[in-house]
């Protein structure tokens, strides 16, 4: 390599970078109070959400604990799953398929 070329990069690597820096110093404090702001009111329509949230689960709470389940026998607990048992008679339901059948 070339004097000259060696030169020129020990002069365009340190001006690239002052310029970076200057354009980043230049943007902080351009926009900085802009995208603060914007931070600022996200962060509160979060927590208004999370308040409404807060109070709609409230309000479940009373209600359900005003009302009393209405749940049918087979329901375990107060989760909305179902169990469902197979009677006696299911065990000859395999004959209606040829592809069930016991060989």
């Amino acid at each position: 390599m070339s004097s000259s070329f060696l030169a020129l990069i020990w002069w365009v690597v340190p001006a690239l970078g002052l310029s970076g820096a200057l354009l980043y110093v230049l943007w902080v404090t351009k926009f900085e109070g802009k995208f603060q702001q914007e931070t600022q009111r996200s962060v509160g329509q979060f927590q208004r959400f999370q308040d409404s949230l807060r109070d709609s689960q409230a309000r479940d709470g009373a209600a359900d604990a005003v009302q009393p389940p209405t749940a049918p026998s087979s329901v375990v607990g107060n989760s909305r799953t179902q169990i469902i048992k197979p009677d006696s008679a299911a065990d000859d339901s395999f004959d209606d398929n040829p592809f069930l059948k016991k060989s």
